[in-house]
């Protein structure tokens, strides 16, 4: 049985092999395990435990994992029954299970059939987040099934093992790791159930099946027949408060797929790729934060941008780049609900002074997320360093102010229910964007390099004064419209003058630059010119011809950008979807339905994307499951299918 208990900073090992009992009337057992953790450890000089360097890690590739969730959080589960990525309570919290992000000793939970391997077949259970493993071997098939419960109290991840067929060996291995692997939790014995505490944090384990500690891990052998279940509950709650009552699996089941079934079943839908459209929404909705409603980018953080590079980010936060694309998804597809809660945290982490308005915030709508890096953890593949907390929020991207004045204005043409705030929000936001538009920024992609002047903020600070001026000439609100209708050309003028490359027929990513940007895809979409404009027309083909690689888009050529960093990247899967929507909207339709279908072909067996892919490697890339990534594939689809309009408002044509 795993156990250790540990002081702080000299983190001297106490460790016997008795058992004893505790004050409280449980048995305390202290497994001889000081040798082994000794071992595992070093003295480092910031105070913490550092591993000596093991090497040797085998991970899986991204693409090999499916997530199950409960609104809260999400884990990860491998082809090999191994769970090597959760964070508990919330997305953004320590991993207790970070072996994706380095080796065995971050921490696992694998429950497989005793000869190992990957499974031979996987799927969800319908349109939901159950699910199912199975493995066909020399003594029969049986099946997994894995599923976090819609939280109502603490978090559980319940795995139920199905015999189909014969009789199936099973072996099961538990490696709690809290704080992303750097905490060994003392575990205890309490019958059929096991707690694992350190710290803030308690983790009871609840299952019929015999367990046995080793080596700082627990494990369990047993062997399932045909028409057999044996399950596992693992339920966490603060260490503070009393054990929790312990679930049954099989219940737990069937009330979370009925959770899934009646919530897809609100799907208003009628266009083409239906199965796509509904998994990515599911996939949507198992990222959301119920408690707030807020959508994260991703349910990870260090996925490498490029295997074996530096370009790993902490994507378990709240972007506003996403709110407009989101809004039309969500509202586009019937889920007016989940539009509402995400507007409602749009509304609540952005209140108070204009100019202080960040690109990105906490699930609970937390301004301070501090980047620091985890020495301990040699990164997915070798793609150092790994990093909590993301830097860019303290960065200057103007086309934020843009994007949640659209947000906002998607939200109210779509007919949702207004707030009187909502309108007051808007036009402090317009006072600030007003006197600050010509300011330089760090862009939509968050280059670290110098501000520039880029496009896109440039277009999306039209696109922001035009919803304005539409709140008043459409909805009848109240504001200084013919003033907003001024800036609104006056802003035009310059980005048509100082971002446009006349002699190549495109917009640049910057103001005399002669890079481009794929965000220069969305001049249109934003309706800063029509779809039939030639230098929209101009700008599509100078994507194509200058950022496609092997059939996928570039978010820009890292060589050519100063964005700070060395090393390159895969193409952005996002970006190649708003491809496929140009592509459609100036009229060629049968090369846009093409891509939208090769962009399908790269979602993994379980439909899910990443942020990136590697065409050479044919591997995804990137932190995953990536909510960008799976909304404009929503919104492609929408409008591949004639179910939205081309644009979000029509702008002046000079």
């Amino acid at each position: 049985m795993e156990t250790a208990a540990r002081r702080s900073r000299g983190a001297t090992v106490r460790a016997s092999s008795t058992v004893t009992t505790a004050p409280t009337g449980r048995t305390r057992a202290d497994a001889g395990v000081a040798g082994g953790i000794a071992r595992a450890y070093q003295g480092a000089p910031d105070g913490r435990r550092r591993r000596a360097g093991r090497g040797g890690a085998v991970h899986q590739r991204i693409e090999d994992y499916g997530p199950v969730g409960d609104l809260h959080t999400m884990a990860l589960v491998g082809r090999d029954g191994s769970v090597d990525w959760l964070c508990l309570p919330r997305f953004d919290s320590p991993a207790c299970f970070a072996r994706l992000l380095d080796d065995d000793e971050a921490g696992f939970w694998r429950i497989a059939p005793a000869a190992g391997g990957p499974c031979t077949r996987r799927r969800y259970r319908e349109d939901s987040l159950v699910l199912e493993s199975e493995w066909d071997t020399q003594e029969g098939r049986v099946r997994l099934v894995d599923l976090m419960p819609v939280r109502d109290r603490a978090a559980d991840l319940v795995r139920i093992v199905e015999g189909v067929s014969g009789r199936v060996p099973m072996r099961m291995e538990l490696r709690l790791r809290f704080d992303y692997g750097h905490v060994v939790p003392w575990v205890r014995r309490h019958g059929s159930q096991l707690s694992a505490i350190a710290g803030p944090d308690a983790v009871w384990l609840d299952t019929p099946a015999p367990l046995e500690g080793r080596d700082m891990r627990t494990v369990s052998k047993f062997e399932v027949g045909a028409g057999q279940r044996v399950p596992f509950v693992l339920t966490h709650h603060p260490s503070h408060e009393p054990a929790p009552e312990p679930r049954a699996a099989r219940r737990v089941l069937e009330h979370t797929e009925t959770f899934w079934r009646r919530w897809i079943g609100r799907l208003r839908y009628d266009g083409g790729w239906e199965e796509a459209v509904r998994r990515s929404l599911v996939t949507l909705k198992a990222l959301t934060y119920a408690p707030t409603g807020g959508i994260v980018a991703a349910a990870t953080t260090s996925l490498p941008e490029q295997l074996g590079g530096v370009r790993n980010w902490d994507y378990r936060y709240c972007w506003l780049r996403d709110a407009t694309f989101t809004l039309q998804a969500l509202l586009g597809t019937g889920f007016v609900e989940e539009a509402a809660a995400w507007r409602e945290w749009l509304l609540r982490a952005v209140a108070g002074d204009p100019a202080d308005l960040q690109i990105m915030y906490g699930i609970d709508g937390t301004r301070r997320l501090p980047e620091y890096e985890i020495g301990w953890l040699s990164g997915y593949e070798g793609s150092r360093p790994v990093r909590v907390g993301n830097a860019a929020v303290g960065q200057l991207q103007l086309d934020v102010w843009g994007e949640v004045l659209d947000g906002l204005h998607v939200a109210r043409a779509a007919g949702l229910a207004g707030v009187a705030e909502a309108w007051d929000l808007q036009r402090a936001l317009l006072d600030h964007l007003e006197g600050h538009w010509r300011d330089p920024d760090n862009g939509l992609w968050e280059v670290r390099g110098a501000r520039r002047d880029f496009v896109h903020s440039k277009v999306m600070a039209w696109a922001g004064v035009d919803r304005a001026v539409q709140a008043v000439e459409r909805f009848g609100l109240e504001g200084p419209v013919d003033r907003w209708r001024a800036l609104r050309e006056e802003i035009h003028a310059e980005v048509c003058a100082e971002g446009f490359d006349a002699d190549r027929g495109t917009f640049t990513q910057s103001y005399g630059s002669r890079a481009l940007d794929a965000a220069l895809l969305l001049i249109p979409q934003v309706g800063f010119l029509p779809w039939d404009d030639a230098r929209v027309a101009g700008t599509v083909e100078a994507v194509r011809r200058e950022l496609v690689e092997d059939g996928f888009v570039l978010r820009y050529r890292t060589g050519d950008a100063a964005d700070g960093l060395p090393g390159a990247e895969g193409a952005f899967l996002a970006c190649s979807f708003w491809l496929a929507d140009a592509l459609f909207g100036i009229g060629r339709r049968d090369e846009a339905v093409a891509l939208f279908r090769r962009l399908l072909a790269l979602r993994n067996d379980l439909g899910i994307l990443s942020e990136e892919y590697d065409p050479r490697a044919r591997r995804q890339l990137g932190n995953t499951p990536q909510a960008f990534s799976h909304v404009a594939l929503v919104n492609a689809a929408r409008h591949l299918s004639g179910t939205r309009p081309a644009t979000a408002a029509r702008g002046p044509a000079s």
